[in-house]
Formats: structure tokens, sequence, C-alpha cells
């Protein structure tokens, strides 16, 4: 009878250690995402690292760009270490998705398909899109224009979707270098990037034959995207906390001027 005892006693104690790390798994992967990430030590930051000047690999193959500091300035304020991991971009959501990533900083537009998956923080900067063509080409003057055109963009891109919209055929490309070149090869009719990319592709490629067409008239919203959930509100304030405080240093202004040659910053 005694040892009878002692056999449940043992069987019940398994079921309660069992009972009890489930539970500590549950929690663990339901938890908190800011705490999850304060007690890592490491926020997991997506970026493609194609895309000058907003994420780029400088001379010495240093991830550099807009977006990379301002990814810098978040993790320094929630007091991490920012750990990036570079792929293409349909990839970056899909990571965020599986939560294989905690954020996405990659010049991320708000737009209403968008922000029905992803909670998106404040905006730290302000871009207009740009229809880019090849020099001589006056076919396109305004976004109507692009009816029956060809344009080159990332599949699944806000550009893409824009020229699409204007009932271009958007073809996929992996990055602006590619897409400049289909340009210039006469391969597809136009590109739609943002103003800015355009700019500093210029000031680093003088003799490239291409200029804007047509730009939209009112400057679309880019944010830091998290995943629509619980878990990932405390960190979403954290993130809004940090942008305000490098508007308010002026921060966000002297990045802006360093990567673009102006404030893009704020709306004006």
């Amino acid at each position: 009878m005694r040892k009878r005892y002692v056999s449940l006693l043992i069987i019940l104690l398994s079921v309660l250690l069992i009972a009890g790390c489930s539970k500590g798994n549950d929690e663990e992967s339901t938890g908190d995402l800011l705490a999850q990430i304060k007690e890592k030590g490491v926020i997991t930051v997506a970026t493609e690292g194609t895309w000058a000047p907003w994420t780029f690999h400088d001379e010495s193959g240093e991830l550099v760009g807009y977006d990379v500091e301002v990814a810098k300035g978040i993790a320094e304020y929630i007091g991490v270490e920012p750990e990036f991991v570079e792929g293409e971009w349909d990839g970056l959501f899909a990571g965020l998705n599986s939560k294989r990533y905690d954020i996405v900083a990659n010049g991320v537009e708000v737009t209403p398909e968008r922000s029905e998956t992803y909670d998106f923080s404040t905006p730290y900067a302000y871009i207009r899109t740009a229809i880019i063509v090849p020099e001589g080409d006056d076919s396109i003057k305004s976004f109507e224009d692009l009816d029956g055109k060809t344009t080159a963009n990332t599949l699944a891109s806000t550009y893409a979707t824009l020229a699409e919209s204007y009932g271009a055929n958007a073809i996929g490309v992996d990055d602006l270098a590619q897409t400049i070149e289909l340009l210039l090869a006469g391969r597809v009719d136009a590109t739609l990037n943002a103003e800015v990319t355009f700019y500093d592709y210029k000031a680093q490629h003088p003799e490239a034959p291409i200029k804007i067409a047509a730009l939209t008239d009112t400057a679309s919203e880019v944010s830091i995207p998290v995943r629509k959930d619980e878990d990932s509100a405390s960190l979403l304030s954290a993130i809004n906390e940090a942008v305000e405080s490098m508007r308010e240093s002026g921060e966000l202004q002297r990045l802006s001027e360093k990567y673009f040659g102006s404030d893009i910053s704020g709306t004006n």
C-alpha cells in the first residue's frame, strides 16, 4: 500500500511539473514583447540594406542609413542593442508576422491596407512619391499617363500598388540599382520611388540620364510597423516615445539632413 502511495505521489508531482513547464512556455510565447526584448537585451530589426539612403552598406561594408540610425536611436531609448537582419522586402513582413523580427525599419509607408495588419508608430519621416523616367522621355507628365505603361518596383510595395492603381503594369525587381538598369535599358517606361531617393541617386550618379516626371501632391507617412496584438502594445508606446524624443532633441532633423540633404522628419 505504501509503495502504491509513493508511486501515485511521484506521478502527481510529474504531472504538476509538466503543467508548470507548459504554462511557463505559454507565458513566454504570449508575454509582453517589450519585457521580452529588455530581458534579452536585443531588439531584432528587419531591413533590406539595399535602399540608399534609407538602409544600405557604405564603402567599408557597414550597414548605414537613415532607417538604421533611427532604429539604433529607438534601441538606445529602450536600453537594448539593435540586431539588424537583412532580407528582401516581402520577407521582412513575413518575418515580422512569424515573430522572427520585432520591428521593420525600411522606409515603410503607412497605408490603409497595411494598417489592417500592423500597428504603426508615430511617423519619423514624410515623403512624396516621384515618377522617374529617362531624361528624353516626355510621354509621362502625370500619374494618369501611367495607364498602359510598364513600371519596375519591388512587388507589394506602395509604389507598385500606386502604379497599378493608375493602370500601369508593375514588374518586380530586387533593388533600386536593378530598377534604374531596366529603365535606362528601355525595358520599362518608368519607376516610382521616394523623391528623396531620386535626389540621393543623382548625387551619387550625376551622369545618370533620368528625371522626375511628376510628384504626388501630398506627402506620405513613414513609420515603424509592429504586429497588431496586445503583446506589442507596450513596445509601440516605447517606440513612439523614442521617436518623439529624437524629434524634440533635433536628432531626427540632423539625421534627415545628413542622409537626404533636407529635413524630412516633419510635414513641412
